[in-house]
C-alpha cells in the first residue's frame, strides 16, 4: 500500500511540474513557410524552422516525420539548453510534382509534439517560362 502511494505521488509531482511549466518547451518562431510560386526546374528547395527551448530543462527533439516522401526533413539531434536554439530544416523535391502543394512536419520532442506546414505552387518549366516574360 506504501507502495502504490509513493508511485501515485511521484507521478502527481511530475504532472504539478509540467503545469507549473518546469519542464522542456520548445517554441517555434514560426509554424508555416510558404516557399511562393517556383519553377519545377528548381528541383529541391529547403526551409529551416528555428525554435527556442522556453522550458526550464534540455529540449530533445526524438523524431520528426513528413505527410509525404517528398519531404525530408533533418533537425538537431543533440539536446537544446534552456534559452537555446535549434532547427528543423526541412527540404521538398519539386520535380515532377507540378501544382500546388501543402506538406505537414510532426515534430515530436520530450516537450510535446509541434505541427510545422511548408506550402507553395511548383510551375512545369514552360508555364514558368511564360510568367518570366510578362
Amino acid at each position: 500500500m506504501k507502495k502504490a502511494f509513493l508511485i501515485l505521488a511521484a507521478f502527481a509531482c511530475m504532472a504539478i511540474n509540467a503545469i507549473a511549466g518546469n519542464g522542456p518547451e520548445a517554441t517555434f518562431a514560426k509554424s508555416t513557410y510558404d516557399f511562393g510560386t517556383f519553377s519545377e526546374e528548381k528541383g529541391k528547395v529547403t526551409h529551416v524552422f528555428e525554435f527556442t527551448n522556453t522550458g526550464k530543462e534540455p529540449v530533445i527533439l526524438q523524431d520528426v516525420k513528413t505527410s509525404c516522401g517528398c519531404t525530408t526533413p533533418n533537425w538537431t539531434k543533440t539536446p537544446v539548453a534552456p534559452g537555446k536554439k535549434g532547427q528543423v530544416a526541412v527540404t521538398y523535391n519539386s520535380t515532377g510534382r507540378p501544382g500546388q502543394f501543402s506538406k505537414t512536419i510532426t515534430v515530436t520532442s520530450n516537450a510535446g509534439e509541434s505541427r510545422l506546414m511548408i506550402k507553395g505552387e511548383v510551375l512545369l518549366k514552360r508555364d514558368a517560362a511564360k510568367l518570366e516574360k510578362k
